[in-house]
């Protein structure tokens, strides 16, 4: 029979336990080993039959041992330690309190999903456990952080298998109650709500959830409460469920309603107000529409100059590295939920979509975009990757016209990842027997040094007998998990006898694992289906391949390659060197990085914005085997890993390159990679492999740390934001916005009108290196002074299309005017100092004390080619 209702009867803790609950609900158990080994001891099947999650276990353990645990010295003199040092942790100043400087007050960290633990299921791959481990690595700094989310009841799906292999999707209900998180109360005891209004009169409420991560609180917003209709009440059902309404509606709750949850925490708990805000990709671009409501409420801003007020403090991430990826809605829907109808009475709704129409070459017109509106809304912001720095700055180079890509104000800040979660236990103990564990911690939470010199110190044997244990525990999880999975594809116990000798300790391996998204080709392994089979079955370095993702639910395209992978790993000739295992996840992932030899990862350069996964290999002594894309790119060295040469011409048709691509990772494992891993020296060591492992540690792990990030944010991007913050008061506002205002309307009168040479130009357009060429330009400035704009040389190497790279700039000065057509004089010098093609040209550009970057406004005038006739390139 099945039950008509479901709750949670929440278990009484004795007095002397109480501390538990308090453990429990911290989060910061999903990171720190002694707790958890503490909720272990509590009781060892109930830990395992939980999943490790302390909630569930603290619900189902019995009376009975609660009571003998209230009574065990020992047991409570670990709890009461464990307790004190939450608190030190709590409490303490970090890296954050140490730093010099006007730091922000606090800053709010926006994102769709969130890995922070898998007993909090509210992630679907990359993108959520950045922003969990975000937020882990802000808790460990002492940045004061609020997260922002959305509580899904359905979380992402969770993966099955078919008879056959093909994906199928269950979709579990999550009781809040069961989860680590409380409900965030009004003074009287009310859940505190936010709500959001809708067409025909009707609204959207949300009840605020808050998980404690460590320092920082994450509050999810949750539309399932009885005062919403059924529409409404499933708002927040599925992470990236339903159609574009349904979608919209999930995003406007995210950003708008997000504020107004952070607005009612700080009031509830006295948490400073956020100075910055941080929109992790564009879903929750929204969120600056209602900060501009709320100047407009506050501080009797009009749009224009709440828009600079709100730009001034907003960082904004991009992840995606193709146009795809975004988030874009049909501009009457967007219309349909805005106005005097629904969100932001009294505001045009015209300006509502402007800030997110792709008003550019190649743009769709009628298209609302998020990422666009990202933009748009954010006065900084940044890729993921170097690699991902540039190829964003060209995909978005159309909101900045007459800007060369590379001046496009987009910057990067390199993903990390969080240590203490994803080194296994065993790596870390290791660490402490080197250096001690409170400098391992350090070194692994806020890093800071360039290299851990200490692991050189470590012998080989211990490296390598680490490794082998790490692989032995992953020979196990894999046979637990695909004996599990055989049996809900319908096999019997009987039929798997098999499973029991899959994968073997002792053998090099290899594993793959992340969504499956066509361009990550996930079967680029299956090309040659007879070359694989002989790495994998060959008599002395034979290979074996663990492989996990997910498909997205709507991509048939996707499931079809998981089926391939699957049918190839069930063929019975290779099935004990090759396994697929579903249900790819947090649970999963800290047993797969650490247990294999080297990591895999070979996308379509350059559409890896950074990909993490191979990051949290390398942190347990997992090398790297890659196309050089995403963080690769920027920090491989053949010291600690290899790189899977890519054929990414343009003139490189899709099937050749799979070929040309797959032929080369072949030949990688099978003369360089499986050797080096097989090559024994005189002590039965395979010293050469031992040498990569430690550069790994030595070299990479301090770049690859979400600690190394987070201070490069809060250093590049919060402290700048906060400073730029503060210096629009809402006079200042109203200022640059009239300024602003001035300066386009003046713009299409604001030209060069010559340019000319005035020295050093040599016979035949050469000139010697080390000469200065005076430059000479009539500027006209439409009104404006010369105050409000720069006028620039700006030179370089040329290309044989003239066009100027490594370019440098030299502001020329105003000597004169304006003359009877308003016309100004500048001159300045601009030195030769490099040799070969070399060309220079001038432009205009908007100045003033409050613009991040010159290419603020998308502004620039350059001259005509009658205009620069005569001062053309020098020294060909």
């Amino acid at each position: 029979m099945k039950a008509i209702r479901r709750f949670t009867v929440r278990p009484v803790l004795p007095e002397p336990l109480r501390t538990l609950s308090d453990l429990a609900r911290n989060l910061r158990w999903s990171w720190h080993t002694e707790t958890r080994d503490l909720f272990q001891a509590v009781d060892p099947e109930g830990w395992q039959a939980a999943e490790g999650d302390p909630v569930r276990l603290l619900g189902s353990v019995s009376a009975g041992r609660l009571a003998e645990l209230a009574l065990d010295r020992r047991f409570l003199r670990r709890l009461s330690a464990a307790a004190d040092d939450l608190q030190d942790y709590l409490g303490g100043g970090r890296w954050y309190q140490a730093q010099g400087g006007e730091l922000p007050a606090a800053v709010a960290y926006f994102s769709p999903e969130f890995g922070v633990t898998a007993a909090l299921p509210q992630y679907s791959g990359g993108l959520g456990i950045l922003a969990g481990d975000h937020l882990k690595a802000a808790s460990d700094l002492g940045v004061p952080l609020i997260g922002v989310g959305l509580l899904y009841r359905h979380g992402y799906f969770r993966q099955s298998l078919s008879r056959d292999g093909w994906q199928q999707e269950q979709y579990p209900v999550l009781d809040p109650n069961e989860l680590p998180v409380s409900l965030l109360r009004e003074p009287d005891g009310a859940p505190s709500q936010v709500a959001l209004a809708l067409p025909g009169g009707r609204s959207l409420r949300a009840h605020i959830w808050v998980a404690r991560v460590g320092r920082v609180p994450l509050l999810m917003l949750d539309s399932d409460v009885e005062e919403n209709g059924a529409g409404e009440r499933d708002v927040t059902d599925r992470l990236y469920g339903g159609g574009s309404e349904h979608r919209l509606l999930q995003e406007m709750l995210l950003g708008i309603g997000g504020v107004r949850a952070v607005r009612t925490y700080c009031r509830l708990t006295g948490h400073p107000d956020p100075e910055v805000f941080h929109t992790n990709e564009g879903h929750a671009g929204f969120l600056g529409l209602e900060r501009i409501r709320e100047l407009a409420v506050g501080e009797g801003l009009d749009f224009d100059a709440g828009l600079e007020s709100v730009r001034a403090g907003t960082v904004f991430t991009t992840h995606t590295p193709v146009p795809a990826g975004i988030d874009r809605f049909d501009r009457e829907l967007v219309a349909h939920h805005f106005g005097d109808e629904g969100e932001l009475p009294g505001v045009d709704v015209e300006r509502v979509l402007q800030l997110g129409m792709e008003t550019y070459p190649g743009g769709e017109p009628n298209l609302f975009n998020m990422a666009v509106m990202g933009l748009r809304l954010a006065q900084r912001a940044n890729g993921v990757s170097t690699l991902h720095g540039a190829v964003s700055r060209e995909m978005f180079a159309g909101l900045w016209p007459g800007f060369d890509p590379d001046e496009v104000p987009i910057t990067s800040v390199t993903n990390g990842v969080h240590a203490p979660t994803w080194v296994a236990p065993e790596v870390f103990r290791l660490g402490a027997r080197q250096i001690g564990m409170e400098r391992t911690e350090n070194a692994l939470s806020v890093g800071g040094s360039e290299r851990w010199d200490a692991v050189a110190e470590i012998a080989d044997t211990e490296i390598w007998d680490l490794r082998r244990v790490l692989r032995e525990q992953l020979v196990q999880e894999v046979r637990s998990r695909l004996r599990a999975s055989w049996r809900q594809r319908g096999a019997s116990d009987a039929e798997l006898g098999w499973v029991d000798g899959v994968l073997d300790p002792d053998v090099l391996t290899i594993g793959f694992a992340r969504r499956v998204p066509s361009y990550k080709r996930l079967t680029l392994m299956l090309r040659d289906r007879d070359r694989l089979m002989e790495l994998l079955l060959h008599p002395t370095r034979p290979v074996q391949i663990v492989v996990a993702g997910k498909a997205h639910p709507a991509d048939d395209g996707g499931k079809r390659l998981v089926q391939e992978l699957v049918r190839f790993a069930d063929d019975p000739r290779v099935r004990h060197r090759i396994v697929f295992l579903p249900d790819y996840g947090m649970a999963m992932a800290e047993r797969l990085y650490p247990g294999c030899d080297v990591w895999l990862n070979n996308p379509l350069r350059p559409l890896e914005a950074c990909g993490t996964s191979g990051m949290k290999a390398a942190l347990n002594g997992c090398l790297n085997l890659s196309v050089l894309d995403g963080w690769w790119d920027e920090w491989f060295e053949p010291d600690f890993g290899w790189a899977i040469p890519t054929a990414d011409g343009s003139g490189t048709e899709e099937d050749r390159r799979d070929d040309l691509e797959s032929a080369a990772l072949y030949e990688l494992i099978e003369e360089r990679v499986a050797p080096r891993f097989y090559d024994r020296g005189h002590g039965g060591l395979p010293d050469r492999w031992i040498e990569m492992v430690r550069r790994t540690l030595v070299t990479l792990g301090p770049k690859v740390l979400a600690g190394r990030m987070v201070r490069e944010y809060v250093e590049r991007l919060y402290a700048p934001a906060a400073h730029a913050h503060r210096a629009l008061d809402p006079d200042t506002a109203r200022e640059l916005a009239v300024w602003k205002a001035g300066v386009r309307a003046a713009w299409p009168y604001v030209h060069v009108d010559h340019v000319e040479a005035l020295a050093a130009t040599a016979v035949n357009g050469a000139a010697e290196l080390g000469s200065t060429l005076s430059l000479r330009v009539r500027a006209a400035l439409g009104g404006l002074r010369p105050d409000d704009v720069e006028v620039q040389a700006v030179s370089g190497r040329v290309d044989s299309q003239d066009r100027i790279a490594d370019a440098q700039t030299y502001p020329l000065k105003p000597t004169g005017g304006p003359d009877v057509e308003g016309r100004w004089v500048y001159e300045g010098p601009l030195a030769l100092d490099r040799t070969g093609p070399y060309g220079y040209t001038v432009r205009i550009l908007p100045a003033h004390r409050l613009l991040a970057t010159s290419a603020d406004l998308g502004l620039v005038a350059l001259p005509t080619e009658a205009t620069g006739e005569g001062a053309g390139v020098l020294m060909r």
